[in-house]
């Protein structure tokens, strides 16, 4: 895992404080992170769960500013975990993604479009 993937989880873990016990068990189980499955599993429900209920706007609002500002980092295996877990996740809903698609910056959103077109889902 790079430097900006073990920054990224970090800062997840600081926005979602809960899901650190679920982490460190999938470090446990699986010997290492396997950052695609944590993301899907551990985070993104969360994530989805905060989209749905829409009450915490400001911890919405940081987690996407995070999102854009990953993004934009020019780290592309981040760039490009992001968009086959996080971003791919949120079009599998699209209420979920309507109510996201308000708190995305223009790079989230574009990646976002092109994690769908790229499983074939139409936009």
């Amino acid at each position: 895992m790079n430097v900006k993937s073990e920054e990224f989880f970090r800062k997840m873990i600081d926005f979602l404080p809960s899901s650190d016990a679920a982490y460190r068990e999938s470090i446990a189980t699986y010997g290492e992170v396997l950052e695609t499955i944590i993301i899907e599993d551990i985070f993104m429900p969360k994530i989805l769960k905060l989209l749905k209920e829409e009450n915490n706007i400001d911890l919405i609002e940081r987690i996407f500013d995070y999102f854009e500002e990953v993004s934009t980092c020019g780290d592309a295996h981040l760039i490009n975990l992001l968009s086959i877990t996080a971003l791919e996740v949120l079009g599998n809903d699209r209420s979920i993604l309507a109510t996201a698609q308000k708190y995305m910056g223009p790079t989230t959103t574009q990646l976002q479009i092109e994690a769908d077109r790229d499983i074939g889902r139409s936009v």
